[in-house]
């Protein structure tokens, strides 16, 4: 029956569970992105309310501590619950730990906007504990999701249905941006405020502090909203035959879900039972799939080393080039109002279009072809922001570079950053398939961090004097472009390791098929039959 379970899952026509299994799994992947990016749109706020000095010419800001630890502590959870849940995953089963990341993704949002004390340090400091335990829940949800999206596809439209889940991380950003813009607009309406070199103490009026809670507390709503569908989600077939061995509770949950009914008659049963369940440390797994390995954690290190240094910073690029005013020339809010509106562009034009261009692409063209010309065109665009960038900072030329900019973000998201999704998901046995995404997934969080502390600092003007207020002069932003576009040329060649699994079955992909990893026992009692 084993072997019928995999079959049946492999050709299943594409059904309305297959696309439900999509918005619960993606939800999931909606506010994981939410809530990794909110952070950049409320950074200034931030500043402005817990580091003004009086009598000072500039608005607050976070000193540099702060905001590398604001910044890229989720990211550090995210990489621990990569790594836990990805494990967890494969020793006690997809579903069983499913709803405990989105219940830890709930409760730390609230809790983030909770985070009321009397001295901006405490603040600072229980909002970086939340958003830990934030980011460790949200770690859980990137193998979770992966694996059980693409043990419940079929081969041929597999792909797409895992690239959709994590396309829905495209409107998780968007959503943020235009909740920001919303509640800033109203804030602003209702108490609107001079610009800071007018009036600083009434630039920032006091339910400003408000605002930064609301952004971040919304989070947990479309988390919160699914939670009863992913509680109702059975086990995936394909772990419940090849780990739990149980290939009669498999056909029963794949009838329920995919509309495919397995009916047994007296005389032949087949069984799986274990052969060669060699385990992650094992040289036979290092011969089989330890470069596959290297290659999926490498391309995902480099890959998000640049693509979350664009996104948490878009802020600093977009005043650098003078495309957001200078913070004195502004109230709190109307900061607020303009750095949400700046990066909703920038999503809405690149980022949700790369995604989706991708989940339509992916099964013609396969994964392979999308990553290497996704990195090559980051690396293009990059240089083409790096070069003429003087050329750039000029008034009058804001719209070159947000067309540049964008387009790096159209070819991260069609290209590596969907791809390094996908096919960690695929390539690797079902035993150790949740432990390999996370590990992968993991190594892009830890490029993620360096992209997050890093450019922070990198980023700085290269002339002490103007540097922001607290941080030492770095390489500028130019040089740094020219840094994330070589971790782009470097993501192209490591592509090379990695499989393109398009057209082919999960267990053709690990060699579960064909080098004895699962047996079939027959055992005399019942036949299986397909109806």
């Amino acid at each position: 029956m084993a072997n019928e379970v995999l079959k049946r899952l492999d050709t299943a026509k594409t059904q309305w569970y297959h696309f439900t299994a999509v918005v619960i799994a993606g939800m999931g992947f909606f506010t994981d992105a939410y809530d990794l990016f909110c952070i950049s749109l409320v950074t200034k706020l931030l500043g402005r309310i817990y580091y003004t000095i009086p009598g000072s010419s500039t608005p607050g800001s976070l000193p540099p501590n702060v905001a590398a630890a604001v910044n890229g502590v989720a990211f550090c959870g995210t990489l621990a619950g990569q790594l836990f849940f990805g494990w967890l995953g494969d020793k006690m089963g997809r579903k069983c730990v499913y709803g405990i990341t989105l219940l830890l993704m709930v409760v730390s949002s609230v809790a983030s906007g909770l985070s009321f004390s009397s001295t901006p340090s405490t603040v600072m400091g229980t909002l970086c504990f939340f958003r830990f335990w934030l980011g460790f829940g949200i770690g859980g949800d990137y193998p979770l999701s992966a694996t059980i999206m693409s043990e419940y596809a079929n081969k041929k439209t597999r792909g797409a249905f895992i690239a959709a889940v994590f396309a829905m991380q495209g409107f998780g950003i968007l959503a943020g941006g235009i909740f920001t813009i919303i509640v800033s607009a109203i804030f602003n309406a209702v108490h609107h405020s001079p610009a800071y070199q007018v009036d600083p103490t009434g630039s920032l009026p006091p339910e400003a502090d408000y605002v930064w809670r609301i952004i971040l507390m919304f989070g947990a709503l479309p988390a919160l909203a699914t939670y009863y569908w992913r509680m109702k989600m059975p086990e995936t077939a394909r772990y419940t035959a090849l780990v739990a061995k149980n290939a009669q509770q498999a056909a029963a949950d794949m009838a329920k879900v995919l509309q495919v009914k397995i009916t047994e008659e007296p005389e032949n049963t087949e069984q799986v039972r274990p052969s060669k369940d060699y385990g992650f440390f094992s040289r036979e797994f290092f011969q089989k799939h330890g470069w596959h390995l290297v290659g999926t954690s490498v391309c995902w290190f480099l890959l998000d080393i640049a693509f979350y240094s664009q996104n948490l910073f878009q802020k600093d690029i977009f005043t650098a080039i003078n495309w957001i005013p200078k913070a004195k020339t502004m109230s709190a809010m109307e900061e607020v109002f303009r750095i949400a509106r700046a990066q909703t562009i920038i999503a809405f034009l690149g980022t949700v279009p790369g995604y989706w261009f991708t989940v339509f692409l992916i099964d013609r063209i396969g994964r392979f072809y999308i990553q290497i010309v996704g990195f090559l065109a980051m690396f293009v665009f990059m240089l083409g922001l790096a070069f003429p960038y003087h050329h750039w900072t000029k008034p009058g030329n804001h719209i070159g570079f947000l067309v540049m900019y964008g387009f790096t973000f159209f070819f991260a998201n069609f290209g590596p950053n969907s791809t390094t999704f996908v096919v960690p998901a695929e390539i690797f046995p079902a035993r150790l398939r949740s432990t390999c995404h996370g590990i992968s997934a993991a190594a892009g969080k830890a490029g993620a961090i360096i992209g997050s502390f890093g450019f922070l600092y990198a980023a700085q003007n290269q002339n002490p004097a103007l540097t922001d207020h607290g941080y030492p002069p770095g390489i500028g932003v130019r040089n740094s472009l020219f840094f994330l576009a070589g971790c782009n040329l470097l993501g192209a060649g490591v592509t090379l390791l990695v499989p393109d699994s398009r057209g082919k079955s999960l267990e053709e992909m690990s060699g579960e098929n064909d080098d004895g990893d699962v047996e079939i026992e027959t055992i005399p009692s019942k036949t299986a039959t397909s109806v």
